[in-house]
């Protein structure tokens, strides 16, 4: 675990660097740059999303290397659209930090369940933190499946 990081709200400035961030955690996992840019908007973060959610980013010496989305709570139930992290530092602990703090601003806003969907590489992370696959979700690519992942709060 890194010592020298803080997670602080994002501002509509940091748009552009947390899709960068979105861009380039994805393409770690050995996506073609062709998928990557196809997955553009889904990964885009827009100033309405932080205007209108819960955003926050992960800073280490001054440098967002992670950040997440979490959606406004509905019905008992809100999402993580996003959690996504430099690949330098992935296995470094940003990622249950990030999701660490997403789920005790989940737990203040009084909501019974967190929900997201998940890239397959993601999975195995997510079910270590307690996550549970609740189905498979077909995606845009054929015989490609994600996960939609809850967990009680």
């Amino acid at each position: 675990m890194l010592k020298n990081n803080i997670i602080i709200a994002a501002t509509i400035s940091d748009a552009k660097t947390l899709t960068e961030v979105a861009l380039k955690s994805k393409a770690f996992w050995g996506y073609s740059s062709e998928l990557i840019e196809s997955w553009r908007a889904d990964l885009t973060v827009t100033s309405k999303t932080i205007q209108t959610c819960q955003v926050y980013k992960c800073m280490v010496d001054k440098v967002v290397v992670g950040f997440y989305v979490l959606n406004t709570a509905k019905e008992n139930l809100v999402k993580l659209e996003m959690l996504f992290v430099l690949p330098l530092f992935i296995g470094k602990g940003i990622g249950k930090k990030l999701l660490a703090h997403a789920l005790n601003k989940a737990t203040i806003s009084k909501v019974k369940t967190i929900e997201l969907v998940a890239d397959p590489n993601a999975i195995p992370f997510y079910k270590s933190q307690g996550f549970l696959v609740k189905e498979q979700i077909g995606s845009a690519i054929l015989g490609r499946f994600l996960s939609l992942m809850q967990k009680d709060l």
